[in-house]
């Protein structure tokens, strides 16, 4: 399956709960090793962003589509 999303973690899934209506799917991660963050200038600037920091990368996102 092709996507254009840039940011793709493979994974197993680890639990299917289903409910009435909604499922909650657990997916143990373990691709890939990096993923991309397209942020301003700016903020780069702001926190002195340089190859080697030791950073944590928070997904914000109201959706997660799975494929298989």
């Amino acid at each position: 399956m092709e996507l254009s999303a840039r940011n793709q973690l493979k994974g197993k899934v680890a639990s299917v709960d289903l409910g009435a209506v909604m499922a909650n799917i657990k997916i143990e991660v373990s691709e890939p090793n990096t993923i991309t963050a397209v942020i301003t200038k700016e903020s780069a600037e702001r926190l002195g962003l340089k190859d080697g920091d030791d950073v944590t990368a928070i997904i914000k996102s109201t959706e997660v589509i799975i494929g298989k």
